[in-house]
């Protein structure tokens, strides 16, 4: 039997390890843009079109490269970063592997102009699918050039996996911006399809953080300092009042490299305990800078996660730091006894004699002896607006099963109730706790949630709308502003066709801030807030088999929809469980929870049974 194992050719090989270093164009501009920073450049442009499918481009004044090292960054595991085993353990560059100028190669068309400051002449060299179309001299300015063009175009199946390009470029604004938050001293620039997105001069690490999220971050940020033997914290954290709905705004940093860390995510989140509710996330900016010795970065093909020697005290002293930051600028209730205006007791007068307290007490007071008017219930004081809603439900009755209500006015404010009507036997719909709706059916009853109930009516409304391009606008008599970061304001350029179409009349992108002229004339001025964060949060997912319309109509439908703890009259109720199940799904909200729960009589039985 012949030998069946073979080595696999170079560009075969290539092709696979790309998958795990380059999975997206953003893949491809961290590398880039992490080289440029190992390469020491004060200034580092990047230039992307079709969301890095067309185009990645990263202009940087780096310390550029020899004809020779410019051929050889592009061959399996080369790199100036390392020259030992022992160097894994003290790294303090952002690449180390050598692995990504190959897997990039592999899988793209690349060229490369670059130059170092004393040489006259600088290298091009035409790299594609790792095969070395032209290498020669070339006049270029002092520093490296990197264009990456059509990515994956030697592997349609891994190209035609990528998502739309909103969500591409969101990747990408994401990178850059994990890089700008560890660099601040750095100038970088973005631009999009000729769109400038960002133009970070360099700074302090308060002016890039409002630089990117923008201007109204700056009085929302809390420093959060401490230094003990085992690491070193520094950065910002978000105010309990700027907590949001939507998770995005956190970052953690380890000796300048971002990383990812829910278990420290808790650490932090638990500082916040009863300072935000349980569905808000707050937003932070926190470096970490610890002995490379004692974590490994070597783990993952990213780099994002990283595995820590003493973890659990590094939790207790991030928590620790998070609750003392907070206490220290006056936003946690804190009590000083020292301080504490309560206790300034005046000082008494000169020779002012001090008497015991006295209590007073009635003798013939007798808590179990009830008056009259406490004990006797039969005729109940109520307003007229009481009496007026009983005959307006009297009205709605049918004439077989209505009783007769007696009502005896007093005076204008007041009156008397002689009779109610038993609800019960008529059948109404009744309000459990401002929350649920009760309803008799034949076999029992039926709960609905009146929150999920309102939104799946919403939402189908919403789509229906949506279809048949009937969405009106209402212009607002006072436009509003909001205050977005530079990706949530990528996101919405990137869709502002579909939000005209949905009846929104926004402009002037771009300053960290958007104006809202106009909203949908199903949605109320007080809910656009909450509804472009639940767009926006709306695009961020992911799941491509949800159409946009959907997504905004699923947004809309929740930031409208009634709110548990909305107090619902009887018309409200029956005109709620009417409209649920006229809906084409009334048991399910757009996100698949149950909105109805239906109780057998046969199972209330049962449970009194024994």
């Amino acid at each position: 039997m012949p030998d069946v194992i073979k080595l696999l050719p170079d560009h075969v090989a290539n092709q696979i390890a790309a998958g795990e270093v380059v999975q997206r164009p953003a893949s491809v501009v961290k590398e880039l843009v992490e080289n440029a920073i190992d390469a020491g450049a004060t200034k580092i442009q990047l230039i992307v079109k079709d969301a890095g499918k067309a185009l990645v481009r990263v202009i940087d004044n780096g310390c550029g490269m020899t004809d020779t090292d410019c051929r050889l960054c592009f061959e399996k595991h080369a790199t100036s970063k390392i020259n030992t085993v022992d160097d894994l353990f003290s790294i303090q560059t952002k690449g180390f592997r050598g692995e990504a100028m190959a897997s990039i190669a592999a899988v793209a068309q690349v060229e490369v102009n670059t130059r170092r400051p004393e040489d006259e002449i600088g290298t091009k060299l035409i790299i594609e699918g790792s095969e070395v179309k032209l290498q020669e001299p070339t006049s270029t300015p002092v520093g490296t050039s990197i264009e990456v063009k059509n990515l994956f175009f030697n592997i349609p199946a891994r190209r035609n996996f990528l998502k739309s390009n909103p969500i591409e470029t969101r990747h990408i604004i994401e990178e850059f911006q994990r890089i700008a938050f560890t660099h601040p001293e750095t100038e970088l620039i973005f631009h999009h399809n000729g769109n400038e997105i960002f133009n970070l001069n360099g700074g302090t690490l308060r002016q890039r953080i409002v630089a990117i999220m923008g201007k109204n971050y700056n009085e929302k940020l809390v420093p959060i300092e401490e230094e003990t033997s085992i690491l070193k914290i520094s950065g910002f954290i978000g105010k309990p009042e700027a907590a949001r709905k939507k998770r995005g705004e956190q970052y953690f940093f380890v000796n300048n490299r971002f990383i990812k860390s829910p278990y420290f995510n808790h650490s932090v989140v638990k500082g916040y305990e009863e300072l935000i509710a349980n569905d808000q996330f707050p937003s932070y900016f926190i470096y970490l800078e610890v002995d490379p010795t004692t974590i490994d970065v070597n783990i993952h093909p990213t780099k994002t996660e990283v595995k820590f020697e003493d973890e659990r005290s590094i939790y207790a002293i991030l928590n620790s730091a998070t609750k003392q930051s907070l206490g220290r600028y006056n936003i946690t209730p804190t009590l000083d006894f020292e301080q504490e205006t309560s206790f300034n007791v005046a000082p008494l007068p000169k020779n002012a004699v001090v008497s015991a307290p006295k209590i007073e007490q009635d003798p013939d007071y007798n808590p179990f002896k009830l008056e009259p008017s406490q004990s006797d219930f039969k005729h109940k004081k109520v307003s007229t607006s009481d009496i007026a809603a009983l005959e307006k439900m009297y009205q709605s009755l049918p004439s077989d099963k209505q009783e007769l209500i007696t009502v005896s006015s007093e005076d204008e404010t007041q009156g008397s109730i002689d009779e109610v009507v038993d609800i019960e036997e008529k059948k109404l719909p009744y309000q459990l706790h401002k929350k649920y709706i009760i309803n008799h059916i034949k076999s029992g009853f039926i709960v609905i949630d009146q929150q999920r109930a309102h939104e799946r009516i919403l939402f189908e409304q919403f789509v229906q709308k949506i279809a048949n391009n009937v969405v009106g606008t209402q212009q607002m008599m006072f436009p509003l502003t909001l205050e977005l970061s530079q990706q949530d304001i990528g996101i919405l350029q990137s869709v502002s066709n579909d939000l005209i179409g949905m009846g929104f009349d926004i402009s002037e992108f771009g300053s960290g801030s958007v104006i809202i002229n106009g909203i949908p004339a199903v949605l109320s001025e007080s809910d656009v807030k909450t509804t472009m964060e639940e767009i926006l949060e709306s695009l961020n997912d992911e799941i491509s088999s949800i159409k946009l319309g959907e997504k905004m109509a699923r947004s809309m439908a929740r930031a409208a929809g009634i709110k548990k703890g909305k107090n619902l009259s009887i018309e409200e109720m029956q005109n709620l469980i009417d409209e649920l199940f006229a809906c084409e799904q009334p048991f399910y909200t757009p996100t698949g929870k149950p909105t109805t729960v239906t109780v057998p009589l046969d199972e209330l039985e049962r449970k009194f049974e024994g």
